[in-house]
């Protein structure tokens, strides 16, 4: 599937990530299609699609005659076959679960033309473990963008041996065509480029806090103030969701590694304190 193929993007997965992931296609040019297995809450995602181009209009960032044209190649669309079929490009953004990618991608595989690319959002699983999902495993890789998708310029494309120059080269440019900054990281490995020196940075703060050094707000202060973080590791771990640093963190411990400070991380999630999304996380937050 070469650049000037791709007509149609599918997006699965409305939350947090997906449908910004979405609506920023659309607001390049690309005509979008977001589904989510939960169709209770597609009505509020129109309302923020909409509230959010009203809002950039009003910032001048948009004129109105781009965000009604944006928002006519924004679809939101309750029945996967609907929002899938015809696609040239499928990114998946649902739960961090393997087992439900993997019948999703199967779902896909059975619906999309076998050179349709297919992309995984993820932030650490390697699209290598879905090869056995689809009929052509050349045309997978990670897709990976950061939060909020609408504003980071970067996305990770990750490759791994089954994936073809060809579908490599397509993302990097739809990349591109989507105001972005893409990234190549050539062989899959833990965490990518980011989220690998990042983990490194917040597993030294866990241990930490968990060695009672200092607290998480004053690393935050320290990180953002002297090494210029524009977000400290806590901070940060509040906006992208605790619940996803348990999910990668668990993973990692139930391999047998021992990370000091991981109960912390586990007590948070356990208590449903996810950050940002829930309103109370390692801070708290007017909900």
């Amino acid at each position: 599937m070469k650049i000037d193929d791709i007509k149609k993007v599918s997006v699965i997965g409305a939350g947090l990530m997906g449908r910004q992931i979405a609506l920023n296609n659309a607001i390049y040019g690309y005509n979008t299609w977001l589904n989510d297995s939960v169709s209770d809450m597609l009505p509020a995602v129109q309302k923020w699609a909409d509230d959010y181009l009203a809002g950039r209009v009003a910032k001048a960032k948009l004129t109105q005659e781009e965000a009604d044209a944006a928002a006519a190649r924004f679809h939101i669309e309750a029945n996967l076959e609907t929002a899938v079929r015809g696609s040239q490009l499928v990114i998946e953004a649902i739960i961090e679960k393997e087992d439900e990618k993997r019948t999703l991608f199967k779902k896909i595989n059975n619906i999309v033309s076998p050179d349709a690319i297919i992309a995984t959002n993820s932030s650490f699983m390697p699209s290598s473990k879905f090869i056995d999902c689809v009929n052509n495993p050349s045309r997978l890789a990670n897709l990976h963008y950061f939060n909020p998708a609408l504003a980071m310029k970067l996305i990770e494309v990750v490759t791994g041996a089954h994936t073809s120059e060809e579908t490599a080269e397509t993302l990097m440019e739809f990349a591109r065509r989507t105001g972005k900054r893409p990234a190549r990281v050539r062989k899959e490995i833990d965490g990518f480029i980011v989220n690998r020196v990042s983990t490194a940075v917040t597993l030294t703060a866990l241990d930490l806090v968990s060695r009672g050094i200092a607290s998480p707000e004053d690393i935050d202060i320290a990180l953002e103030n002297g090494l210029n973080y524009p977000m400290g590791p806590f901070r940060l771990m509040d906006l992208t969701g605790i619940d996803l640093s348990y999910l990668v963190l668990s993973e990692r411990v139930a391999n047998g590694e021992v990370i000091p400070g991981f109960e912390l991380v586990e007590q948070k999630y356990k208590e449903g304190k996810f950050g940002r999304k829930t309103g109370c996380g390692w801070y708290s937050y007017d909900k």
